[in-house]
């Protein structure tokens, strides 16, 4: 949003001196493909501005005038594009001719679905999303089947049955510290460790699965023991009290009335991942994918990157492309985030 502010700043300037330029000076002044457009839309016709002067003004017509009869004050309307020519891939003539078009009636204006069912491209007319939803899907497919059986086991067994030393504590330390890892960090292991030492396939779900399941992993554990906390001690007592094993006081009643705050958990670590863009970067999720990956180990990108690609090419149009791609992510992030809530608040227990 900086270098776009910064991109209008500066083209706002460059047309406000262009105009001081044409109010200060009697000669007349040239307007090439350098310069910010100048259309003058009259008698149902457009006129480019070639060379422009204190009194007068030449141009080159873009779409045939209706009478050629002489415009009067107010009969005209000035029409400026402050992008040159020369910095977008559409010329003034064809902007004349989708006006032309426009008015007609003939342009329609309709959700565009092939945002959703195309993949990336070059062209930001033709790109689309298809691929880094894929991706997102595989990689968070593989976070979630390593992370939420590790996770739920892990903390079933430091509540449950580690022993009190301070080896458990360590262990516990370790699990709050890694929560507040900056992501990134999960990032270069996973470029030290899974792509130079084990030599995995580089922008493959697999890595990516494997890296945010490391940075889910703490979150889960501690919502889940959370969860497994919060059940009254006197359920876990009256199965031990009837003859149950402590083993099967924990797997049949305790664990069943901590499953909505276990889901909760998890939800809500997926809804992190989902959004993780960094560690993805340094394991080179990073590659132009024009179809959409068919397994964990093909080459793939996921949204988060994807809208990190786009924001940083120069044409005009893959801006509306970006802001799609956000407003796609944050409404999965609201879905994900909405469910956890609703989850919690539908299956949660007031003891």
């Amino acid at each position: 949003m900086t270098s776009l502010s910064a991109r209008m700043t500066e083209l706002t300037d460059t047309a406000a001196a262009l105009q001081t330029r044409f109010e200060a000076t009697a000669a007349e002044e040239p307007l090439d493909a350098t310069v910010p457009s100048l259309l003058v839309a009259v008698d149902g016709g457009l006129v480019k501005l070639t060379r422009i002067g204190a009194s007068a003004a030449a141009g080159e017509t873009l779409l045939p005038l209706a009478s050629g009869a002489a415009a009067r004050p107010g009969d005209w309307q000035l029409v400026t594009y402050l992008t040159p020519a020369t910095n977008r891939k559409v010329s003034d003539q064809v902007v004349a001719w989708l006006e032309a078009l426009r008015d007609r009636g003939l342009v329609e204006n309709r959700f565009n679905t092939t945002f959703f069912t195309a993949g990336d491209s070059r062209e930001p007319e033709l790109a689309g999303i298809r691929g880094a939803l894929v991706g997102s899907a595989l990689t968070l497919l593989v976070t979630l089947v390593l992370c939420l059986p590790i996770g739920v086991a892990a903390a079933i067994y430091l509540e449950e049955f580690a022993p009190k030393n301070r080896l458990t504590e360590i262990i516990e330390v370790n699990i709050n510290n890694l929560a507040a890892v900056p992501s990134i960090v999960f990032g270069l292991l996973g470029l030290a460790v899974f792509l130079s030492f084990f030599g995995l396939p580089r922008s493959a779900p697999l890595v990516g699965g494997l890296v945010l399941a490391l940075l889910v992993l703490p979150t889960i554990i501690i919502a889940s023991r959370a969860a497994i906390k919060a059940v009254p001690p006197s359920i876990k007592e009256a199965a031990l009290g009837v003859g149950a094993s402590h083993q099967q006081a924990v797997f049949h009643h305790v664990l069943p009335l901590a499953m909505p705050g276990v889901m909760t958990g998890t939800i809500i670590g997926m809804a992190h991942a989902l959004g993780e863009t960094a560690p993805l970067l340094m394991i080179g999720m990073v590659a132009f994918i024009v179809e959409p990956a068919t397994s964990i180990t093909d080459a793939a990108t996921v949204l988060p990157v994807q809208i990190y690609l786009w924001s940083d090419l120069p044409e005009i149009a893959f801006q509306a492309k970006t802001a799609a791609a956000i407003m796609v992510l944050l409404v999965f992030l609201f879905v994900m985030n909405g469910a956890a809530i609703v989850l919690r608040k539908r299956f949660e227990r007031r003891w």
